[in-house]
This record gives structure tokens, sequence and C-alpha cells, in this order.
């Protein structure tokens, strides 16, 4: 299956993508648009590829004007529940339904690695008014930790842990750079939420019947394995994220 089609699988399993995945550490979220913000101004950003709004609640909290942009209508179906009065459209990042340098910031949460990144970046910058932010941001789970080792094992790598275990992201022309910064976190998470979690990744989502199932073996082996996890309690699962910055000229 293409990388786009698996892109656009996950209104399938919208309800799974908002209770297994986790939301964003503020601190980060904030890092991405403390550039753009200025005292008794108000602040326009759009969230692309916004899924069920895990990252626009967060810009939301911030006191920002934000819009939803999303291939999938289902996760906006979603978001609309959870982010009420956020403005949504369906849109992707190379083809936005926004006007020319509307927006001080665009952000993007587990979204970049889908694009195609040169006209990405050049639709992102149309909308952007100069000096606007592009920011993009991960949660990887830490492999570091034997048990998440396994679980990501079991689950088989992203296109995103590829990503930022190698190469990391780039933006194309007009932007210059990608500035870095990480935050390192646990996330509580119950035996439901963790299958979610497993159900929520494109692969799986697209995965054949007998291949699903081999999945779901391999991860009840891991479950198996760690106290707590599977007697109905909580675990915490660590995670790292990573967040990336750069402005439109």
């Amino acid at each position: 299956m293409s990388d786009q089609a698996k892109s656009t699988s996950f209104g399938q399993a919208a309800s799974a993508y908002e209770s297994g995945r986790p939301g964003y550490p503020a601190e980060a979220v904030a890092w991405l648009l403390e550039r753009v913000r200025e005292p008794g101004r108000g602040l326009r950003v759009a969230d692309v590829g916004a899924g069920t709004g895990k990252l626009t609640r967060s810009v939301v909290e911030l006191g920002a004007d934000v819009v939803a942009v999303d291939p999938d209508a289902d996760m906006l179906a979603i978001l609309r529940e959870n982010a009420r009065g956020v403005p949504t459209f369906v849109g992707t990042a190379e083809s936005l339904p926004l006007p020319d340098s509307a927006l001080d910031a665009v952000v993007m949460g587990q979204a970049w690695h889908w694009v195609d990144v040169e006209p990405a970046s050049r639709e992102v910058a149309r909308v952007l008014r100069s000096g606007g932010e592009l920011g993009l941001i991960w949660n990887i789970r830490d492999d570091s930790v034997d048990w998440v080792k396994r679980l990501t094992a079991a689950m088989g790598g992203s296109n995103a842990e590829a990503l930022l275990a190698t190469t990391g992201p780039r933006a194309a022309e007009p932007f210059e750079g990608l500035e870095h910064r990480e935050w390192r976190w646990d996330r509580q998470i119950t035996l439901p939420q963790l299958r979610d979690l497993v159900g929520s990744r494109s692969d799986v989502i697209t995965a054949s019947p007998e291949k699903r199932a081999g999945i779901d073996a391999a991860v009840d082996g891991v479950v198996a394995s760690v106290p707590g996890l599977a007697d109905g309690g909580a675990v915490a699962l660590p995670y790292v994220t990573h967040a990336f910055r750069t402005r439109r000229p």
C-alpha cells in the first residue's frame, strides 16, 4: 500500500487514535510558538494534519485562534467533539484552503513525514505572514526502556520513527533549516489505551487480517511481561517529544 493511502487511513480508526495517542507536553508546544507570540496581539495558528485535535487543543490552551486542517473528514469529526468552536477544513499541507499571509504559525503534529516537502513548504509559506513560524512536533516512544523496545518490535516501526532516528525532517525553500529541541516524559497508559495505540497505527489499520492477528499476538506477549498492565492497572510509557521550528523570511 502506498504512503499516501496509509496517510489517509486514520479515519478508519479515529476513536482508537483519540484514545491511544498521547497529547503533547505544554512546554514543547509553547516553544514552537514563542517567537510569534506578542503581548496584546492575537495569535493566528493553523494545525495541519490535525487528526482528532491532540495538538489543536494544546494550541488553544495557549490562547491562540486556531483552525484545523486534515485530509480525513472522519478525523475532523472527532476533533469537533473535543475542540468545540475550532473551525475545520479538509485539506493537506500541499493544498491549504486558507488565504495568503493569514497566519502567524502553522503547526503539524505527527504529520510532516507524510508530506511532499517541496510543495508543502511553498504552500505553508504562502499562508504565513512574513516572520511566521512553521512548527513540527512528534511524540516517539523511548525505546531505551526494554519493554518499550519490545513493544515497538511487536508493532513494527513507523515512518516517523525511522525519520527521527536517521536524517530528521527537513523543510524546503523559502525556509532555511530547522531548530530542534526535545523533551522526555512519561504517559500513564492502561491496557485498553495501549491496544488503541497499536490499533491507531497506519500499518496496523491497513494490515491484512492474518498480519493483524500476528501483531496482536506479539503485543500480547509483551503485555504479559509488564507487571500491572494486564491486571487492569496503568504503567508509565516513556516518550521523547521532538520539536522543530523555522521562520518564513
